[in-house]
């Protein structure tokens, strides 16, 4: 019944897309540092709902490198990989979840959720953390086991001495870890607790001196449609003092900031930051940013600094303390993993971050669904993006092969490997 409603959807929501396409006409891609931002336009009832169907990939059939690159499968055969954790030795944690099925609100709600399936974007989550070893070196896991089991929802992973930490869905745990262990088997302690669904993902990424971790929460709606109380703590990013065990927040306003990484130069926090739906094609862009201690993003009251979003109560003191972005990055692209990447890593890109796209599905043309690169210089984003990898989307946008999600660096200093949680590989990509 599901599956027959989403089609439904699909046929419905293909001529609200005609429509808007014919109405609003396109737009150039709000991209860099000063985007052209097209004006909001609300789409009310009917939302732009426009998914392609999760295929898969077939054969000997990969992602498109950019030139002077290649690509290899790194594994198969995993469900709904997510995050990407490389540990000291060169074992490779993979966490395994997805966006758990739930029962519908309302009409539209149900819509989502027929066209959410359909996209390989809901289901049973494994809740596991899966162990990839590569011993000899050839750029593909030959070994496959079970690292973690049982856990809730996990996504963000981090290792400091003998402590493993794992972001659930619903807090933050920790866990005993013996150096070249091949599973964690003891019970863990809470660190702290989160509110679960909305967004679900919990990334962490530890601070330089090993003594803080920072966890990534998202918002629980789109703009606060059930009020400001179910949003505490949310939308936002949360620090953990390792040894007091306080957890407090660090940024706001951060409506679902996913991926997280250090900057070199200037030791600044950054983060890739998914923005609102229903404001047309563009509007308003995802988001590559520093984030300041205390600082506030804008979420839900408004969007690129101070554009209000007239859908949502407003609070004129929080509006004029927004800060504005660094970096947009296109309408709902997404943008879920980043790593930074270091001059050299591979050939012909300088410094910068790689960010995971995993593809939009409120607009019109689709977009994201690619692996791209933000060159960097003293410390700040320094011109246009390149894609590291494409295809992930048929020509004709109706299905998928692959969603971009965890990007981070190979043991060797010298690949990326991506997780792609439709095709359920682990992309690795070196010089060609």
């Amino acid at each position: 019944m599901s599956s027959v409603f989403a089609r439904v959807v699909a046929v419905v929501g293909g001529g609200a897309v005609m429509v808007r396409r014919a109405t609003q006409g396109s737009h150039m891609p709000a991209w860099g540092t000063a985007p052209a931002i097209p004006a909001p336009k609300p789409q009310g009832a009917i939302p732009t709902l426009k998914m392609p169907t999760a295929q898969g990939w077939t054969g000997d059939q990969t992602p498109i490198a950019a030139p002077g690159l290649k690509v290899n499968a790194f594994a198969r055969g995993l469900d709904h990989c997510r995050w990407i954790y490389v540990m000291p030795n060169g074992d490779v944690l993979v966490a395994e979840a997805t966006n758990a099925e739930r029962s519908a609100r309302n009409v539209f709600d149900y819509a989502m959720v027929a066209t959410m399936k359909r996209a390989n974007a809901m289901g049973v989550s494994a809740n596991r953390i899966t162990l990839l070893r590569d011993r000899d070196g050839d750029g593909v896991a030959e070994s496959q086991t079970v690292f973690m089991s049982g856990l809730n929802q996990p996504f963000g992973m981090a290792l400091l001495g003998d402590k493993f930490y794992v972001g659930n869905t619903d807090g933050i745990m920790v866990f005993p870890y013996v150096e070249g262990a091949d599973t964690i088997t003891a019970p863990g302690q809470r660190l702290t607790t989160f509110k679960p669904a909305g967004h679900w993902t919990r990334s962490l990424l530890a601070s330089p001196d090993g003594r803080k971790l920072y966890a990534g929460v998202g918002s629980l709606s789109n703009i606060a449609d059930q009020g400001m109380a179910v949003e505490e703590g949310r939308a936002a990013i949360h620090v953990l003092d390792l040894e007091t065990e306080e957890d407090r927040i660090f940024a706001g306003g951060l409506r679902n900031a996913v991926g997280m990484a250090w900057e070199p130069m200037t030791g600044e926090l950054w983060t890739v930051v998914n923005e609102r739906d229903g404001l047309g094609d563009e509007t308003p862009p995802d988001y590559l940013t520093s984030v300041k201690e205390g600082g506030f993003y804008g979420w839900p009251y408004c969007y690129w600094g101070k554009v209000v979003d007239d859908r949502v109560p407003q609070d004129a003191a929080a509006v004029e303390s927004a800060i504005t972005p660094d970096y947009a990055l296109g309408g709902h692209t997404a943008s879920l993993g980043l790593c930074w990447m270091p001059a050299g890593t591979l050939p012909g890109f300088p410094e910068g971050m790689a960010i995971g796209q995993h593809g939009s599905w409120n607009r019109s043309k689709l977009s994201g669904y690619k692996l791209v690169f933000i060159p960097f210089a003293n410390g700040r984003p320094s011109g246009p993006p390149r894609d590291i990898l494409s295809g992930f989307l048929a020509t004709d946008e109706k299905v998928s092969y692959g969603r971009p999600v965890g990007v981070t660096l190979g043991a060797d200093g010298k690949s990326l490997l991506m997780a792609d949680d439709v095709g359920n590989v682990i992309w690795r990509v070196t010089g060609a």
